[in-house]
């Protein structure tokens, strides 16, 4: 079988692996991204998901979000922009490159197998750093790991998010979350009320109890994350396949309720609908140190942290009904919590019983509740960031990754 090697090698083009790409670079790295689709830019590209949220002190995060033109992102164009923030640093990226399974010296990850149309091959790495979301190399590495809340296992819902175009521009409304849609008024009524009450009345699919509308950078188009489908695994692709059909055929019956209960809606239509559902939640891998809500709510500083002021609110989508659930408790139906921007320590990228991997994005070991915060786009680019500069530290000095003492990645990773 043929054996590629390099420094680093990043597995997944999400912001996660974006994040970690370019650090490893930046740190003098040969870095290999391994994309398993044909386009970078994870979720954002793939499902649609849109703006980039989360607030984060991050070198990279700050430099990247500059070359991309801010959090609102343009859909079309943005795998382009990542492809080329990478290639200007000399990463090789490498599209349509699933990964099949991993290749372990003793208790070491040394590299992965890549498949696909032709023959498989392997790409060798010092360190390997998984951004894929899912955790699908730590998990076919046999790293230990837990999934959805302890109470049952039940993970956020997955959504079909989708542009909406044709909307008069003088008319476009803006709903980020469930409280600015309580203050929202629309014809004497608040944004929640109409939504619920159509809810009720099953004019709407019984999951939707809040229709989101974010800001396009084009006038006449908003982005529209309201769809919810409900106890179903990511990780799954019976269940995958199940939660795209019915993702679509939700958005389909909400822009129907837009176009008539919406003044300058009448037009509206779905101009794009993603190739592939948005996964909130899976795998949260077991490392040295577990990040939790407590740690959020009080801000909490580490000593090896390597994600600095991440500020989210801890953003629970009801995983057994609509709505938000308690972000204390997501068995309860209540509000997103906010957070005091707080620190992520190395710790928690770093898988417990496996040399040679490190853990990026959403994937990291953290409680259900902690990751609703830290899922978000532009923290899981600053984790990645802080792995990749991790990366080609341990490779620099030729130590594991494992050893390497975060604090002297300080310097480089805040801006």
């Amino acid at each position: 079988m043929k054996r590629i090697e390099y420094d680093v090698v990043v597995v997944g083009g999400g912001p996660a692996g974006i994040g970690a790409a370019v650090a490893a670079s930046e740190n003098g790295a040969r870095v290999a991204l391994l994309e398993r689709s044909g386009r970078l830019g994870g979720m954002a590209v793939q499902a649609l998901v849109g703006p980039l949220m989360g607030g984060v002190k991050s070198r990279v995060v700050e430099n990247v979000l500059k070359k991309i033109g801010g959090h609102v992102i343009d859909f079309t164009r943005l795998d382009l922009q990542y492809y080329d923030i990478l290639s200007s640093l000399g990463v090789d990226v490498w599209l349509h490159s699933p990964v099949i399974s991993v290749v372990r010296e003793g208790a070491s990850v040394v590299g992965v197998v890549v498949g696909g149309k032709g023959d498989k091959f392997e790409v060798a790495g010092k360190v390997v750093i998984d951004s894929t979301g899912d955790g699908d190399v730590a998990y076919m590495s046999g790293v230990e790991y837990e999934q959805g809340r302890l109470s049952d296992g039940l993970c956020q819902p997955m959504s079909i998010m989708f542009t909406l175009g044709g909307i008069d521009p003088s008319k476009r409304i803006y709903c980020g979350s469930e409280e600015q849609a309580r203050k929202l008024m629309l014809g004497g009524r608040t944004w929640e009320s109409i939504v619920t009450s159509a809810q009720a009345a099953g004019e709407l699919p019984e999951n939707v109890g809040v229709i989101r509308l974010y800001d396009s950078q084009r006038p006449g188009m908003s982005f529209v994350n309201a769809t919810q489908v409900n106890g179903l695994d990511g990780t799954s692709h019976r269940d995958l396949t199940l939660a795209e059909i019915d993702g679509r055929k939700q958005a389909f019956q909400i822009v129907d309720f837009l176009r008539k209960t919406l003044p300058g809606y009448a037009d509206a239509y779905i101009e794009m609908m993603p190739s592939v559902i948005g996964v909130r939640e899976t795998r949260r891998f077991h490392g040295r140190y577990c990040l939790t809500c407590e740690d959020l709510l009080a801000g909490r500083r580490f000593q090896d942290a390597v994600v600095f002021d991440a500020s989210f609110c801890i953003d629970i989508h009801n995983p057994s009904g609509s709505g938000q659930a308690d972000g204390r408790d997501s068995a309860v139906q209540g509000n997103a919590l906010n957070v005091k921007p707080y620190e992520i320590p190395y710790d928690c990228l770093v898988p417990i019983g496996i040399e040679g991997l490190l853990l990026s994005g959403r994937c990291i070991s953290a409680t259900h509740e902690a990751h609703a915060s830290l899922r978000v786009m532009c923290i899981a680019m600053a984790i990645g960031a802080g792995a990749g500069a991790a990366a080609a530290t341990a490779v620099r000095k030729g130590i594991l990754a494992s050893q390497v003492d975060a604090d002297e990645l300080r310097d480089y990773l805040l801006p």
